[in-house]
């Protein structure tokens, strides 16, 4: 039963707006409709406390794994940001915490970016579109205004030698800013015999 219907006397129903609605002047199709939405968001709620305190368990469990291994051969643990996967001992499965920086940019990234447009302006008639496009395309943002980390870094990839473009990825390194790690567990089953894994999908997306 929802928080509103606890709140709701019998024999009505709350609307949008929240007032109360007499039953029998909610039409059958409405009542049906907010039963079946009702059943579903509790099922769904349900799973997310399960996924919750999966999510618990798993961490405190291979922390305090983590502890006893290293208490039994007398290491020290290292840093949280360190990665770690565990196997079955028969090799079929297995749980792996990852660690991720979560970055951004600062202003110097405009100064970087200001180069970069100069550089691409004179090399117009001498560098490959595709070449062009991949470094402007860079710096395209998303729909919530967000650049994508990934390709802004990928840029210091690129092979190109003159001075002013390896300033400009001296530029771009220097404005990275960590502003939090965000942690994620996998689980993955084995592929027959094969030495590739598959994960255990707990993305409703995902299945």
């Amino acid at each position: 039963m929802t928080h509103a219907a606890i709140d709701t006397p019998a024999g009505y129903m709350k609307d949008a707006h929240g007032r109360l609605v007499p039953e029998a002047m909610v039409k059958p199709i409405d009542r049906t409709r907010d039963q079946v939405v009702g059943e579903l968001i509790a099922l769904a709620m349900a799973q997310s406390q399960s996924l919750t305190d999966l999510k618990k368990r798993v961490f405190g469990d291979i922390e305090a794994f983590i502890s006893m291994s290293a208490e039994e051969y007398q290491a020290k643990v290292g840093g949280a940001k360190g990665n770690v996967t565990l196997y079955s001992f028969d090799g079929q499965y297995k749980v792996q915490i990852a660690r991720a920086d979560n970055i951004t940019f600062d202003e110097r990234l405009q100064a970087a970016k200001a180069m970069i447009d100069e550089l691409l302006a004179e090399w117009t008639k001498e560098s490959r579109p595709e070449i062009q496009a991949i470094i402007q395309g860079a710096f395209d943002t998303d729909k919530e205004g967000n650049l994508n980390t990934g390709r802004i870094l990928s840029l210091r990839r690129l092979d190109i030698q003159d001075p002013r473009w390896k300033q400009a990825m001296f530029a771009i390194s220097d404005s990275v800013q960590v502003v939090g790690t965000k942690t994620y567990v996998r689980f993955y089953q084995r592929m027959g015999d094969s030495d590739k894994y598959r994960p255990i999908l707990l993305d409703i997306a995902s299945i």
